[in-house]
């Protein structure tokens, strides 16, 4: 009896699998299918899902390579048109605000990894660097939050002058600067901590301290103030 179950469930579309033991039995494929719900004349749904994923995997293992497939590359697998494609990329959409919001609750901008699990999905799967930069009232709460910049894929292009000319027109009385590795890696470059020392320098003249520079790596961070470099 338990056999011939399992050999009906094998059977079952991700749909009618859903309805029958909940979401957490579907394989990311699955689950995936049933978002697409249609296939093409050529794959069903579940097949799409798989070549999807096939796709994502390139650079990137599993579901978190989804994030870095472009529209552009999503429109050509054969199946999937714009409306599956924006299916997909608000579906990625919604998981990273659902998680950034989980993360708010714990927020404290004086807690290095308060601030690193906030952001992190918001960086962690962008294919090119960029810095942030958050801006501070006297009582640590968060003034305004701007992108400054978005570099190649290993380098960000960053001037110390902007920094704080965004901060004074901010009234800021102290600053965190956060930026993403593609690579995955946060260790800090050479280049990352000579730019942190010259911000760092400024900011003590211009009475705006630099109280942290967190670097996002693939669910990890480094933060300079936890490791002393500030």
């Amino acid at each position: 009896m338990n056999k011939e179950k399992q050999t009906k469930q094998v059977h079952l579309r991700p749909y009618e699998k859903f309805m029958q033991f909940g979401a957490e039995y579907l394989t990311e494929s699955e689950l995936l299918a049933v978002i697409l719900r249609t296939g093409s004349k050529d794959a069903d749904a579940e097949r799409l899902a798989e070549q999807i994923l096939e796709m994502a995997s390139y650079g990137r293992q599993g579901l978190l390579g989804l994030h870095r497939i472009s529209m552009e590359r999503l429109l050509q697998i054969k199946g999937v048109g714009r409306v599956k494609a924006i299916q997909i990329k608000c579906v990625l959409e919604l998981c990273t605000r659902m998680a950034k919001a989980k993360a708010e609750e714990q927020l404290t901008f004086n807690r290095s990894g308060s601030v690193a699990a906030y952001y992190m999905e918001t960086l962690r799967h962008r294919d090119r660097e960029c810095v942030l930069l958050l801006m501070l009232d006297t009582k640590g709460r968060l003034i305004k939050e701007t992108e400054l910049s978005k570099g190649t894929v290993k380098s960000s292009l960053l001037s110390p002058r902007e920094v704080f000319v965004e901060a004074l027109q901010a009234s800021a009385v102290n600053i965190i600067l956060l930026h993403n590795h593609p690579s995955g890696d946060p260790t800090p470059s050479r280049e990352d901590m000579e730019i942190t020392a010259v911000i760092a320098e400024l900011g003590q003249k211009l009475d705006i301290p630099l109280i942290d520079h967190i670097i996002i790596g693939d669910n990890r961070y480094i933060s300079f103030k936890e490791k002393g470099y500030l």
